[in-house]
């Protein structure tokens, strides 16, 4: 158990030294979920923001509206695995110039010159987001090359 003793301290002084303390329980962080409208139930949420962050979970190259993995490899699974993710960016109003931290997992690293160019066209050059790239066993969806996870901005309410 962690016990904080503050001694010969004003409640502004320590407030002045630890903003979280001055906080009322009303500006306290909540977190938000937010789903694409007719998704399926399931264990996660497609985004949840968090203060100023938003957290989207992982997406793969499959079509939005069901009916499994697009066509076209590495290439078509990136392309639509990022206009996955900019469909749950704006469910919080958000775009891809918000994305500040991206994990790519590949099944295969010889496809990350093929993805690394798709890639390019959602994130110029000159401010992309942070990234790490890995490459996996597998991924859950059967024949999914890519899944992509992204940390976002959210924008000012």
């Amino acid at each position: 158990m962690t016990r904080l003793v503050v001694i010969g301290l004003t409640v502004a002084a320590f407030a002045a030294v630890c903003p979280l303390a001055a906080q009322k329980p009303d500006d306290a962080v909540r977190k938000v979920v937010m789903n694409r409208p007719g998704a399926r139930p399931g264990p996660f949420s497609s985004a949840v923001r968090v203060g100023d962050l938003l957290f989207l979970s992982g997406v793969m190259g499959t079509k939005p509206e069901g009916g499994g993995l697009v066509d076209g490899g590495i290439e078509g699974q990136t392309r639509q695995a990022l206009e996955n993710v900019k469909a749950a960016l704006a469910l919080a109003g958000a775009t891809m110039e918000d994305v500040a931290k991206c994990t790519v997992f590949l099944t295969d690293a010889a496809n990350f010159a093929a993805m690394n160019t798709v890639y390019r066209e959602f994130f110029p050059a000159a401010a992309p987001p942070a990234r790490s790239t890995v490459a996996v066993a597998a991924l859950v969806v059967p024949n999914a090359l890519i899944e992509i996870e992204c940390t976002a901005a959210a924008p000012r309410k």
